[in-house]
């Protein structure tokens, strides 16, 4: 009780949660970076690009008045998820959220990367995934709260075509991960969800060079990455293991489940064209 005004006092937790966010220095991991300290959250921001990422926790840090920690790290490197918790322990930070965004795409068949390229999109789309969700999950359960987020994609939901060889499988695997540990986790306060959007406005097309190529989409089927951070948060909080964004993407997924596999795949060879190099 606020012995000035009379009213009941707000619950203070003992600590300001903090959340670790990969892939922070842009698009939908950024957005996610504003959203979590908008709630409260400190902050523990990755990437490989250190004055995007320092640009970033200046502007958070003003704006929220939260706590944020940078840390340049490569998620491509073996050794990379690893020395990343080392430093946050070494720091004294314990992480109450994880948002594993940190992601990129390999454009063309799969014959034409060679095969360390996608050794390192592995690590990325699916190792550092499952790696940092072990190491930083037991804290999580022992303190009785935890918000994990994979951002996964509407494409891991629909059948792959020509151009999705990896990107599309990496996708279905941190959806399928994530469901199990939903169920695993949710008697130890922990939540988990695969956050799975479609077309979302950010660099990531510019950096495949896909960019002209998804402009000929219609407008209909975009979303903006504050959008969907704002809503992946938000199902996470509510405990919500498959989250589609948008009204567009969810009609989308619906009929995946309902038509036959033989129309799906003709609809996806068709439509690959408008936004993959192939």
């Amino acid at each position: 009780m606020n012995q000035r005004t009379g009213t009941q006092a707000p619950e203070n937790p003992p600590h300001r949660r903090t959340a670790l966010i990969t892939g922070a220095s842009s698009g939908i991991g950024e957005a996610f970076a504003d959203v979590f300290a908008a709630e409260g959250f400190d902050l523990v921001i990755t990437a490989r690009r250190e004055d995007r990422l320092r640009q970033v926790a200046a502007r958070l840090e003003q704006q929220h008045h939260a706590r944020v920690h940078v840390i340049v790290e490569d998620l491509s490197d073996p050794e990379g998820p690893a020395r990343l918790c080392a430093e946050i322990a070494a720091r004294g930070v314990r992480i109450d959220a994880l948002v594993n965004n940190a992601g990129f795409g390999v454009t063309g068949v799969y014959t034409s990367s060679d095969w360390t390229r996608h050794t390192a999109f592995l690590q990325v789309m699916v190792i550092a995934v499952a790696e940092l969700t072990h190491r930083l999950l037991p804290g999580m359960i022992d303190r009785g709260y935890g918000r994990i987020v994979n951002v996964a994609s509407l494409a891991g939901l629909s059948p792959a075509p020509a151009g999705h060889t990896l990107y599309a499988a990496s996708k279905a695997f941190v959806i399928k991960f994530s469901e199990a540990l939903a169920a695993e986790v949710k008697k130890h306060g922990v939540h988990v969800t695969a956050l799975c959007p479609g077309f979302t406005l950010s660099e990531f097309h510019d950096v495949t060079g896909t960019r002209a190529t998804v402009s000929r989409l219609p407008r209909f089927m975009w979303m903006d990455a504050a959008t969907v951070a704002r809503q992946g948060f938000a199902a996470v909080m509510e405990g919500i293991p498959i989250y589609v964004n948008g009204p567009v993407n969810r009609v989308i997924a619906a009929l995946v489940r309902y038509l036959p596999y033989r129309v799906l795949v003709v609809a996806a060879r068709l439509t690959a064209g408008s936004y993959r190099k192939t």
